[in-house]
């Protein structure tokens, strides 16, 4: 009985196949959609099919519809223009055989096809935007390639990349671009053993790569500007990108110096939407050839790209806060790959990432000899946790004999720069007691000290807690955890009465400050520049940023260390650096040394031994414990692939925005890391962006986040 029961089933089965594949043929021979006609009105006779991206999100909709393309707007329906279309529940479109409904979205035609694989009847394309066709084939070819890399949707990517439309700037007439400029003095490149031969490589149409550590100074920024011109001369065109509006400023001041104005532009937040596009026109139209400008303009579509160039590529700011996530350092290597152009990594230090294109061999080092480096750096004094436990003044006004006296020998000859990790007045709260965080009942946020005569309040929320008691053992007092740059600015007021105390933070930013005798008291990264250079520098509370349970942790200080001291004069001079931090730990010997390139090959080697990025490439999926197991479970991630966690994580509360360093307090999630060896990085992102789209096209559980290479593994 089994076995003739086998053989039926087994029999059906053939029968089944047979018919399916009857039907494939057919379908085969089937003709495709040629649509004539729409609700009455003539359609484009030559290539009346439109392939429109929709503009989108979601990856399971990352794919081309299909829409037919009326007479009427044939000459202006172009490749490359913006469109509106019918798209959502009851519109005909391809693959799925609806009828006219749905809302209007805004979408790119990509292509223009004769016939649609589709068989039922198409919408119609609903409106033509604009005839400015903003999507060109290279920009297409690029944003794809970011949105495989990770695992994000190609209608995500164009958000980032293409500016939304003002129409005025359309309607603008740009001037032709003037004529190349002359190739420039080489100047302060000839410091680097090898800086003469790449601008001469740049300037005769060459494609060479580097990895640049610069010396310490102001010359970075003329040096940048040196090699845009440089490519200028040879006919070509040259992206640079920089982490913020400041430093974008100082490089286009060199780049009008040595090039004049009218050859490029700067494009930055800063400017406002409409003169924003307009600028990005004319980069489109070809009227300027060279682009200065922060994140987003890494998609900048500059006409035959000869450099691409980044600089300080280890600043978070790279890292876009938008779906997918993408790293401008790693767009601008996918733009030098596709068009072939030279690529120019510029840092005070050095990532491990641009540690490794030299190692691997794809690009060249670039960096000053020790003499150079002995000359240009100041000297680096530390102060270490044991030192500064037995000092007396360090106790008592948070700040040791030694940078006491190196600020008093500064404040003789010029300006002094004191460093301090975290911005406001008391920043950190905790129990005097048990050393419980203190958090507001209302939100979990933690509570702050505004400052000296303030209540306590949330930093999330801004609740006041005036009545505030540890919930662990009831104790009402506290102590704080970490100091504030307004609150060192008052201790500093206080040890130099008559001596101007100056702060730089997020809520105000100094960009210079003049040659006399102050005191400027500064958060990482917002260092305003002294004409002439700092006389000295302190490096207060060095333990906040080593201590952090990140990857990057040491190299993220170093980073803003260098930063730091490369405003002050070179040790010739005078300039002394104070860092307090263990002098035995090795961001604080590579400073003293500085030496940015020996730290990151250091690192470097250490992460290959643990299988850490970028040795290999890693991908973050967190969300609902059952949701996160169910896509990574239903992911065919390649063999090789390992699955890291789950660990518990917190979920982003909605309704107040996270802030960098802290975990976010809501639901409890998970979050696992699957981690591939070098070259299975591409097939790693297919799979989950799969299994993602997957999930979302049944609908099943909640959402999650898939984030390839992320910047924070903690």
């Amino acid at each position: 009985m089994s076995s003739e029961n086998g053989s039926g089933a087994g029999d059906q089965g053939e029968q089944l196949a047979l018919i399916r594949e009857t039907v494939r043929e057919a379908k085969k021979k089937a003709p495709k959609a040629r649509p004539r006609t729409w609700r009455g009105a003539e359609l484009a006779k030559d290539r009346p099919v439109a392939r429109v991206l929709v503009d989108k999100g979601p990856v399971h909709l990352d794919k081309l519809w299909d829409y037919a393309v009326p007479a009427a707007m044939d000459e202006e329906a172009q490749p490359g223009v913006r469109v509106r279309v019918r798209f959502g529940a009851g519109t005909s479109r391809v693959r799925e055989g609806r009828r006219e409904g749905g809302g209007l979205l805004d979408g790119f035609i990509v292509e223009r096809i004769a016939e649609s694989d589709y068989r039922g009847p198409l919408a119609a394309l609903a409106q033509v935007v604009s005839p400015e066709p903003v999507l060109s084939p290279p920009l297409l070819a690029l944003c794809r390639a970011v949105a495989d890399r990770y695992a994000g949707s190609l209608a995500d990517v164009l958000q980032l990349a293409i500016p939304p439309r003002h129409a005025k700037a359309e309607a603008e007439r740009f001037p032709a671009p003037p004529p190349p400029p002359a190739v420039p003095a080489l100047a302060s490149w000839e410091r680097y053993p090898d800086g003469p031969g790449f601008i001469e490589a740049l300037a005769g149409g060459g494609s060479p790569r580097a990895v640049w550590t610069a010396l310490p100074g102001p010359h970075w920024p003329w040096e940048l500007a040196a090699a845009a011109a440089a490519t200028l001369a040879s006919g070509r065109g040259a992206l640079i990108v920089v982490p913020d509006g400041r430093s974008a400023a100082r490089v286009d001041t060199a780049l009008t110096e040595l090039v004049g104005r009218g050859t490029h532009t700067l494009l930055t937040a800063d400017s406002g939407p409409e003169e924003r596009y307009r600028r990005w026109l004319a980069i489109r139209r070809g009227a300027v050839r060279a682009v200065v400008g922060t994140r987003a303009a890494m998609y900048a579509p500059v006409a035959d790209l000869g450099l691409v160039a980044i600089w300080d590529d280890g600043h978070t700011a790279h890292s876009d806060d938008h779906a997918p996530y993408p790293h401008a350092r790693d767009v601008l290597l996918l733009r030098a790959v596709h068009e072939k152009a030279a690529c120019l990594i510029g840092d005070l230090g050095r990532t491990v990432e641009a540690a490794q294109l030299v190692e691997n061999g794809w690009a060249r080092s670039l960096e000053a000899g020790r003499d150079q480096v002995r000359a240009a750096a100041p000297l680096v004094r530390t102060i270490g946790d044991a030192e500064a436990a037995r000092d007396e003044a360090a106790r008592a006004a948070r700040l040791p004999s030694l940078a006491w006296q190196t600020a008093r020998a500064g404040l003789a000859r010029g300006p002094v720069l004191v460093q301090v990790p975290r911005r406001g007045y008391v920043p950190r709260l905790a129990c005097a007691r048990c050393r419980e965080p203190a958090r507001c009942r209302h939100c979990a946020g933690p509570l702050e000290a505004p400052d000296q005569d303030s209540a306590l309040c949330c930093g999330w929320c801004g609740t006041a807690a005036p009545d505030w008691h540890c919930t662990e053992c009831g104790h009402a007092r506290l102590r704080a955890q970490v100091v504030g740059a307004r609150r060192t600015a008052e201790e500093l007021g206080r040890a130099f009465p008559g001596v101007p105390v100056r702060t730089s933070g997020r809520d105000h930013v100094l960009d210079t400050v003049p040659d006399r005798p102050a005191i400027v008291v500064s958060t990482p990264g917002a260092e305003p520049v002294a004409v002439g250079g700092y006389a000295a520098a302190l490096l207060l509370d060095g333990w906040a940023l080593l201590n952090r349970p990140d990857l990057r942790a040491g190299e993220e200080a170093l980073r803003r260390w260098l930063g730091a001291g490369a405003l002050v004069r070179g040790a010739e001079d005078g300039g002394v650096v104070v860092v307090t931090g263990e002098p035995t730990l090795r961001p604080v010997q590579a400073l003293v040394r500085w030496d940015p390139v020996g730290h990151a090959v250091r690192e470097l080697a250490e992460r290959a031994e643990l299988g850490f990025p970028p040795v290999s490439r890693m991908a973050s999926v967190a969300g609902r414990p059952e949701d996160v197991a169910d896509l990574v479970r239903g992911a065919a991630l390649p063999p090789s692939a390992e699955v890291l966690g789950p660990v518990p994580v917190s979920a982003p509360a909605s309704g107040r925005p996270r802030r960098a360093g802290e975990a976010p307090v809501g639901e409890v999630w998970e979050r696992v890391l699957v981690r591939v060896p070098p070259g299975e990085g591409a097939a790693m992102a297919a799979a989950l962006k799969a299994a993602w789209a997957a999930r979302m096209v049944k609908r099943e559980g909640e959402a999650v986040r898939v984030r390839v290479d992320p910047l924070d593994l903690g």
